[in-house]
């Protein structure tokens, strides 16, 4: 791998460990590819959280999407160790998807709630669907018909149960996470993920083969999605994650059949 691609898979593993154990599992070159597109989803992540100040974590997010705009145009972009490798993997298209969904991020920034359910979705959708169509755009052309809706709604699917896992912490950090947190209200939210989820592999056979490897990030979703909708308690208490052994077991069954 190129060293850049290196600094992004080793930025992945410390950051990211889910996704990195999902790109290990895809082929060599693959990795190379979707690296990139994961280093740029932690940096963008993190911006908002360095940070007390809204305006520092505002030129933070702006200055990903002023790289993103000189990727989109095709002319020189900015030497950065995630940056460079990224402009060689997304196209117009990929860049386009990225920079709504660090749009999206601007709500990390501050403090205020979720203004009702549509806005929520909207988040996850931009800051999860988005991210798995532009990895899997960047590894093979994937048709804007009902395919890409397959491959949006194992995104959001995923993004609900990381943002299930991640409540704790947001409620730490003085965030409001949930439009309503009752248990009634996240089992009906497991609920959504997990129909999300089974629509979209009823039709994973449409997702082009040589994007599937960006799939294998889906791999814990159903078990944690599961774990909310029939103990959402586990939500608060932090407990949703799968057993590490099980984990591992379902990720290699993935990557060996190609069934996410």
């Amino acid at each position: 791998m190129h060293e850049d691609v290196i600094a992004c898979a080793d930025l992945v593993r410390r950051g990211d460990p889910d996704r990195f154990r999902a790109v290990m599992a895809a082929p060599v070159a693959a990795r190379e590819v979707l690296f990139p597109v994961y280093a740029f989803n932690l940096e963008v992540s993190r911006a908002p959280w360095v940070t007390e100040e809204p305006m520092i974590a505002e030129m933070r997010l702006q200055w990903w999407r002023d790289a993103l705009g000189e990727i989109r145009d095709g002319g020189p972009v900015r030497r950065h160790e995630v940056a460079t490798p990224l402009s060689g993997v997304v196209d117009a298209k990929g860049t386009e998807l990225l920079d709504q969904l660090v749009a999206a991020r601007r709500w990390d920034v501050y403090r205020e709630p979720f203004e009702d359910m549509a806005h929520f979705r909207e988040y996850i959708g931009k800051t999860s669907s988005n991210l798995l169509l532009a990895a899997a755009r960047s590894l093979a052309d994937v048709p804007e018909d009902t395919v890409q809706d397959t491959v949006r709604e194992a995104g959001y699917a995923l993004g609900l149960a990381n943002w299930l896992r991640a409540v704790p912490a947001l409620e730490k950090a003085g965030r409001i996470p949930l439009v309503e947190g009752t248990h009634q209200a996240i089992r009906a939210l497991a609920e959504e993920g997990l129909d999300h989820l089974a629509s979209a592999r009823a039709a994973r056979r449409t997702v082009p083969g040589a994007a599937r490897p960006a799939m294998l990030v889906v791999w814990e979703a159903g078990p944690v999605l599961k774990a909310a909708r029939d103990r959402p308690g586990r939500v608060g208490d932090g407990t949703l994650d799968t057993a590490p052994f099980r984990s591992r077991l379902t990720l290699m069954a993935r990557a060996a059949t190609g069934l996410w």
